[in-house]
């Protein structure tokens, strides 16, 4: 039996639903807006986050009208979305439709899994493990290491993972050696975002070479970039492309890791078929985030927690994304317990 297979069948009565929003600074230097669906029917209340990243995307859904009512199995809501307009009016950018539905189906599996009195680990015939995360974060326009430096003091065992610019010099990569990074983000993938990073072959040579230990994330490839890019082929992972089986094996060689970020793949069935081919092929796979605000961070953990607890998922709990260094968050490995639902 597939992985979907297992939670397709689940039961789920759909009574009511609502939508609330939240909003707050980030480290990276925007404020990031999201929406929480809670799906409510047979006395429990399922939860999803819809993590688009445009305001005026979450600001058009306040008000409107959803018919999301009945009864169905998991695989048959997930077909009835497929003909409801999650988006009054065209979404800002194309992998918000990918977002939004996660939102509506990660709530719905939070749903029947909680009306079953169950949770996803249970029904897939896993555990949750001690789950190892890094914490993500950028280095400033002028970039240096305070930013890890202020995390360090508070938190001594953390590891990062760290978004590479052409303002990189040969003397900041040499002081980073002695830091814990363990992926470096090229964002060659990025295209129409404020994180654009073009490939630049110097900054390519200079990660590759500094960081030989460390995964190194979303490549552009170029006739410039590409033979430093497959000489480093065994550490190159892929995160913005990956939204289905069909978009891994497009990839340009055989993935050795993949990020694996929930609201990418837009429905339970396409992450679930997603991480069961790659897990087949011996892929490594770690968890990333959407600078969650609310159940979101949960959800992706506890996924990770089931299927690739070791490896350095970027995954922290959400406040290690605040401008200032709070004090008291949970620290790597983070224990989950069993719990019912998806979060």
């Amino acid at each position: 039996m597939s992985l979907y297979d297992s939670v397709a069948d689940l039961s789920l009565v759909v009574e009511d639903h609502e939508r609330t929003t939240q909003e707050r600074a980030t480290s990276s230097g925007f404020d990031r807006m999201s929406t929480t669906v809670a799906l409510s029917g047979a006395g429990e209340t399922g939860k999803g986050e819809d993590v688009t990243y445009d305001t005026e995307d979450h600001e058009r859904l306040v008000g409107h009208d959803l018919d999301l009512a009945g009864e169905y199995t998991l695989s048959g809501f997930s077909e009835y979305l497929d003909d409801v307009e999650l988006f009054p009016e065209p979404a800002e950018r194309e992998a918000s439709y990918h977002y939004r539905r996660w939102g509506f189906e990660s709530a719905a599996l939070d749903l029947a899994l909680r009306q079953a009195d169950t949770d996803l680990a249970s029904v897939l015939d896993h555990e949750h493990d001690s789950l190892r995360f890094v914490v993500s974060t950028r280095l400033g326009d002028d970039p240096s290491t305070d930013r890890l430096d202020d995390i360090l003091d508070v938190y001594p065992d953390t590891e990062f993972k760290l978004d590479p610019t052409s303002e990189w010099d040969d003397a900041l990569v040499a002081d980073l050696a002695d830091y814990p990074v363990r992926i470096l983000d090229l964002k060659g993938q990025y295209h129409g975002t404020t994180v654009d990073q073009d490939p630049d072959p110097a900054l390519y040579e200079r990660v590759v070479e500094g960081f030989s230990d460390a995964v190194v994330e979303d490549p552009a490839l170029t006739d410039e970039t590409r033979p430093i890019v497959e000489g480093a082929a065994e550490r190159i992972s892929w995160d913005a492309p990956i939204t289905s089986v069909e978009t891994i094996e497009d990839l340009p060689f055989e993935p050795s890791w993949l990020n694996v970020k929930p609201s990418r793949f837009g429905t339970v069935e396409s992450l679930l078929d997603s991480i069961e081919y790659a897990r087949d092929r011996g892929t490594s796979l770690y968890g990333g985030g959407q600078f969650e605000l609310d159940v979101g961070r949960g959800q992706i953990q506890r996924l990770a927690s089931v299927f690739y607890p070791e490896t350095p998922n970027d995954v922290a709990p959400s406040d290690y994304n605040d401008p200032d260094v709070p004090t008291g968050l949970p620290t790597s490995p983070l224990t989950l317990a069993g719990t019912r639902g998806f979060r």
